[in-house]
């Protein structure tokens, strides 16, 4: 990865918050996890909120909510909304999926078993194209002021869309979703497509049909089977490339990128957990550093016991709600850089080091450094007080150490998971 490819991608952070009205840039306002319940389980909201993420995202089922017509039971929806509410937690609500009341059934193949079903189709026909609309305009007016971020559908590239993926019915539908929305209540923020990866054709066929003048962010899944969160800055900036070539005039390079699910797997093929646990911070501070403002991880919890099984093991705590080494991860990374923003990427010679330079309101500045390689000494020159007794530390896991300084040089070694340095007042020298 070049350095000229990463000052490209950095151009994502220049979002105006009057089009976006998404989170700052700065920890932990924009990081948030993925659930699988509706009522109940606050024990596991406790432990999100705990963890320091400020967001969750979960389905809004159309299904679920109108199962006769025309009528709307928003019972779950308005219990977990509070449920958030109460712990600081925003909403990313996804508009999905279809309604047997509007939709024909359709032979479908089950992706994960390889075997035919009957499912209902996605909403194709004229009348369930504006049954989910008006759907959709309801639930912005129910709970407008709220906060809450809709994202139209999930994944509609792949199997998520049936029979099969369309990009023209996907846009149909996402435009009457959109019109609905804004008429419901102006200020709704609204994000789309939620596709699998970054799906350059289907994302292009998207963005050409003009439908970024009625959204406030583009919405992607990142996951890379294996790969570290770093790999995505060649996917990003093409990305940016297009949605500036259809952005309206106004608003291009301004036009919000949020990564509203991206997770890996802790099921032996994947990554293990260790690795798990380096990825979900570096993916949180890589996002900064290229400027997406939200970020989803996947999964809260692990959808199951078996674990051999890849579906079952995304979470950050398991399925009994114990911590894998993600969660403390996560909590040591919202801790110690609360309140801290990304000012730059200090070059230590390698493009597989990342040293990140963050600041707080106050100037007070903290690195945060890792590796993509084998774990190695770096030398980092430091303008400023050096500490009596060393420079504080923090491990990614929350241990605290101190490292004394040769002179003006602070010696570090990267790992995988990233530590944090306090600098105070200093500064790592150019």
């Amino acid at each position: 990865m070049k350095a000229r490819l990463l000052r490209g991608v950095i151009l994502l952070a220049l979002i105006d918050p009057a089009f976006s009205q998404l989170p700052p840039l700065r920890i932990p306002e924009g990081i948030g996890v993925n659930i699988h319940f509706v009522t109940g389980h606050e024990a596991d909201l406790d432990m999100i909120a705990a963890a320091g993420f400020r967001w969750v995202r979960m389905d809004f089922t159309w299904e679920a909510i109108e199962r006769r017509r025309g009528e709307y039971d928003w019972s779950g929806y308005d219990e977990l909304t509070r449920n958030l509410e109460k712990r600081g937690l925003r909403a990313l609500y996804i508009l999905d999926y279809s309604n047997r009341l509007y939709e024909d059934m359709v032979q479908t193949t089950n992706p994960i078993t390889g075997r035919p079903e009957e499912t209902t189709a996605s909403p194709r026909k004229p009348e369930s194209v504006e049954a989910f609309a008006r759907w959709a305009g309801a639930a912005a007016a129910r709970y407008a002021g709220r906060g809450v971020v809709w994202e139209i559908w999930n994944e509609p590239n792949i199997f998520f869309w049936r029979p099969r993926p369309n990009v023209e019915e996907y846009v149909r539908l996402a435009r009457a979703t959109v019109e609905s929305v804004r008429r419901a209540d102006p200020r709704a923020v609204i994000i789309a497509p939620g596709i699998s990866g970054f799906d350059p054709p289907f994302m292009e066929r998207f963005l050409a049909s003009g439908i970024l003048g009625g959204l406030d962010g583009v919405s992607v899944h990142p996951y890379r089977f294996r790969r570290p969160p770093e790999t995505a800055a060649v996917d990003y900036q093409r990305l940016r490339e297009q949605v500036d070539r259809h952005a309206p005039a106004d608003r291009a390079g301004r036009v919000p990128i949020v990564s509203s699910e991206w997770g890996w797997s802790t099921d032996g093929k994947d990554v293990s957990l260790e690795t798990q646990a380096a990825y979900l911070v570096r993916q949180q501070l890589f996002h900064l550093f290229v400027g997406v403002p939200l970020s989803i991880w996947y999964d809260w919890k692990n959808d199951g016991r078996d674990p051999q099984e890849r579906e079952h093991n995304f979470g950050v705590v398991d399925a009994d709600l114990k911590p894998k080494p993600a969660y403390h991860a996560m909590r040591t990374l919202a801790r110690e850089l609360a309140g801290y923003s990304v000012e730059r990427r200090h070059s230590v010679g390698r493009e597989s080091d990342w040293v990140l330079v963050l600041r707080d309101g106050r100037g007070r500045v903290k690195l945060a450094a890792w590796t993509l390689e084998e774990p190695h000494e770096v030398r980092l020159n430091v303008d400023g007080p050096v500490p009596a007794d060393g420079w504080r530390v923090v491990r990614g896991d929350g241990r605290v150490e101190r490292v004394a300084g040769s002179g003006d040089t602070l010696v570090l070694e990267l790992r995988e998971l990233p530590q944090y340095v306090e600098l105070g007042t200093a500064r790592p020298r150019p």
